[in-house]
């Protein structure tokens, strides 16, 4: 991989706005240093979600949200990775889209789904590996991080890092940091995972976007900021600490 500068764009969100959500992104992407490659923004970050209620939340791939994250990419030259419930006419999923600027699309559903989510949401089937400015990159939601399966997939496939938006409960934040850890360590890859901030309801969520070195020791982590966390992937480190672990 080359060095690539990447931004987790940590917020809370906004439940079923999806006008506020995409707002925040559009202003999030205007934000960001000319050297940013990638902003990752956090799970549901663009229509939020609530189990009891999915059909007021969904969005399609072709509606009005993703057309204006796309414009955004293309007018300031940034990658976006958001996410969102979609509608996809007979099911429902919670879905990432990676946003090039050039207007290319890479989608990535869910594959494993927690507590009420999976009453709501179908899980997605496939395993989604797209290049960007970090070289091959594997793209994971929040809970599959729990899943080593997961991880080994994309160790075989020897992508170079792991992109990770989450909306993981303060209450259980050690978690995330010890897995967005071990998911660097035993790919032997660079992570960037992007948390949701902020309170809804009961829920208050943890924030602690973190960037992860292949070495599985942290580069650089926010709070429960609602701020930008830029950190640039270095290439080099990558391939230094592939050769000390033997990993080709």
């Amino acid at each position: 991989m080359t060095d690539a500068t990447v931004a987790a764009c940590q917020h809370a969100v906004a439940e079923g706005d999806t006008d506020a959500n995409v707002a925040v992104v559009r202003e999030r992407l205007a934000g960001l240093p000319d050297r940013v490659d990638v902003a990752v923004f956090p799970e549901y970050g663009l229509t939020g979600f609530d189990a009891g209620a999915p059909e007021a939340y969904a969005v399609s791939r072709d509606g009005p949200e993703l057309a204006a994250v796309e414009a955004a990419a293309a007018n300031h030259g940034v990658a976006a990775l958001v996410g969102f419930l979609e509608d996809a006419g007979d099911a429902r999923h919670n879905t990432l889209a990676y946003v090039a600027p050039d207007g290319a699309r890479t989608y990535y559903r869910k594959r494993n789904l927690w507590g009420e989510e999976a009453a709501a949401v179908t899980p997605g089937t496939e395993r989604v590996v797209v290049e960007t400015a970090a070289g091959a990159t594997g793209l994971l939601t929040c809970y599959d991080l729990n899943f080593v399966a997961e991880s080994a997939a994309f160790t075989e496939r020897a992508v170079d890092a792991l992109f990770v938006p989450g909306a993981w409960p303060a209450a259980h934040a050690a978690n995330w940091d010890l897995l967005l850890r071990a998911r660097a360590l035993d790919g032997v890859r660079w992570v960037v995972g992007c948390g949701r901030t902020g309170e809804s309801g009961d829920a208050r969520y943890a924030g602690r976007s973190a960037v992860v070195r292949p070495d599985g020791t942290v580069h650089a982590r926010l709070g429960r900021g609602e701020r930008d966390l830029v950190a640039t992937l270095d290439g080099d480190v990558l391939a230094e600490q592939r050769a000390l672990v033997g990993v080709p």
